[in-house]
């Protein structure tokens, strides 16, 4: 009964809460391993600019890593989305087989892991711009 409702779904295994994510190049949680071990995202000291006392240089180069990672993140979310409706159309054609199956979860993988790479390296580059003292005040604005 759990996913009596999904079979509706255009791409069975994306919600379209889902689409919508990969389609803006939200997070989604990608970069947690880096967000609670103290490497602060783009996005959220762009929101905390004011209180981290960001210097012009830093918002700019801020604003520049978060467009680079938007850029990046919605072009593999677009990929993404691509590889999960070609396996959706591989199970609801029938011409699913083994072979492709395998084909096709591998891709939807690798491309998953490019997605979230693109996320932890913006993450990590963040720690080049900001002071050590910024990322101590970032994490405890996050409650971290």
């Amino acid at each position: 009964m759990a996913y009596a409702a999904l079979q509706h779904r255009d791409i069975k295994a994306l919600s379209p809460q889902q689409i919508e994510d990969l389609r803006a190049g939200r997070g989604m949680s990608q970069a947690l391993a880096a967000e609670l071990n103290g490497y602060p995202g783009p996005m959220h000291a762009m929101e905390l600019g004011e209180q981290l006392k960001l210097t012009a240089e830093q918002q700019t180069r801020v604003q520049a890593l978060f467009g680079a990672m938007q850029k990046e993140a919605k072009a593999l979310g677009e990929d993404l989305i691509a590889a999960e409706r070609e396996l959706d159309a591989l199970f609801k054609s029938r011409r699913i087989t083994p072979s492709t199956l395998d084909s096709q979860t591998q891709k939807i993988a690798q491309v998953q892991g490019r997605l979230r790479a693109v996320h932890l390296h913006k993450h990590l580059e963040m720690t080049q711009i900001l002071t050590a003292d910024q990322v101590d005040s970032y994490n405890r604005m996050r409650g971290y």
